[in-house]
């Protein structure tokens, strides 16, 4: 199933039918164990209502009150890109130690606020010269510890920013417009499949800048094992939202430019679609 928010509703999608409910509030909705079956239950209250679809055209974000936290160097791609752009700074063993280490990396991405969803317009900052997007798979983990469900991440990075030394990580990685979400939160009844496909695709103007897709079996850490460390020691009462790393990186050669459009798909669950702006 698929739960959609829009200005002033939640939007569920089950079967290709639609359903919502004025009594539907997104955190207290989406924030349940067993959130499958809790939906199931509630839908089995209210008709399916087909002019719904016409509403998803209108999506806002589909967050309120969750936080967004991201996990660094979970795909061996990632590692190498990582260790390449900190190299001249000294910083590049970093990111091979936490790539075997025990405990990952995990950092603050973004509060809702800041966060932009599909359609919406995503920032290159001013002061860097070398940025492109993370193609991401989402976790949405509930205040209880559990994932309940997926969604489509761009983890907006200043390559640059980050290279010239590894503690510039927050400046590189956390500003206005660098973190989107969407276009839905995808709840399946059992845990998404290793063979999932994420893809990538840049657009200028007509021309296509790069393409590139991975699998996310290729992922070093489990899901599990990630939202473990996050919740050790922090609380999230409307649950959280956790990127779970890139395995797709352009050249070094490539930087987005104002105007350009970024296409991220998950099988399952759709696209996140993007340009940036100022």
């Amino acid at each position: 199933m698929h739960i959609f928010k829009t200005n002033d509703k939640v939007i569920v999608k089950y079967s290709g039918l639609f359903y919502s409910s004025p009594e539907w509030n997104w955190d207290s909705f989406i924030n349940r164990e067993a959130l499958y079956v809790q939906v199931l239950a509630d839908i089995r209250n209210v008709p399916a209502n087909p002019s719904l679809s016409a509403e998803l055209e209108q999506l806002s974000a589909p967050i309120a009150n969750q936080e967004i936290w991201a996990s660094g160097v979970t795909y061996l791609r990632s590692m190498d890109a990582r260790m390449e752009e900190s190299k001249d700074a000294g910083g590049g063993d970093f990111y091979s130690r936490v790539y075997s280490a025990e405990r990952p990396e995990l950092f603050f991405k973004s509060p809702a606020y800041r966060a932009v969803g599909s359609g919406g317009t995503v920032r290159i900052r001013k002061d860097s010269k070398w940025n492109v997007p993370e193609p991401e798979l989402v976790l949405f983990i509930c205040s209880a510890g559990t994932i309940e469900g997926y969604m489509i991440g761009n983890d907006m990075s200043s390559r640059d920013i980050e290279g010239e030394n590894p503690l510039y990580l927050p400046q590189a990685k956390s500003y206005d417009g660098a973190a989107a979400v969407g276009p839905c939160l995808y709840v399946p009844g059992e845990p998404i499949s290793p063979d999932t496909k994420i893809q990538l695709e840049i657009l200028r103007g007509e021309e296509q800048m790069f393409a590139d897709e991975i699998l996310i079996s290729r992922m070093k850490r489990t899901h599990q094992e990630l939202a473990k460390y996050l919740f050790m020691e922090m609380s999230f009462p409307a649950g959280a939202y956790l990127m779970t790393g890139t395995g797709i990186v352009p050249p070094d050669t490539f930087t987005l430019n104002y105007g350009d459009v970024i296409n991220i798909s998950i099988s399952n669950i759709g696209t996140l679609t993007n340009r940036v702006g100022e």
